[in-house]
């Protein structure tokens, strides 16, 4: 569980962290496959940088067969999660969370489709 400031802030510091954060944030659980296509990293950044998001407590994963489903932990604190809400809030008509989002939304193969290529 997370219980540090330092520690939150830190993860929030990377711009991939924070891409994933944000598009978590407003699409609510996601898979490996559709941040990898989002934002056009490979799967290994994207899961070792979502590792270090689970190991802080800011994520949780669930296993959908051989993907792995993260969102926002709802028990981490709550002015963590107001901070998350209010970037958002901020970014949402900005890049590179514009482009991320549509990249997203135009993923023909999305898990609640089929998963993943």
């Amino acid at each position: 569980m997370l219980n540090e400031t330092d520690s939150f802030f830190r993860m929030l510091a990377d711009s991939t962290r924070l891409r994933c954060l944000m598009l978590m944030q407003a699409e609510g659980e996601l898979c490996v496959c559709e941040l990898t296509h989002a934002l056009h990293l490979s799967q290994p950044k994207i899961s070792r940088h979502l590792a270090h998001l689970r190991e802080a407590g800011v994520l949780i994963a669930r296993r959908n067969g051989t993907w792995m489903n993260y969102r926002i932990n709802p028990d981490i604190q709550p002015w963590a999660l107001d901070i998350l809400q209010t970037t958002l809030n901020g970014i949402r008509n900005t890049e590179p969370f514009i482009s991320d989002r549509k990249i997203l939304e135009s993923m023909i193969n999305r898990p609640d489709q089929v998963c993943c290529l």
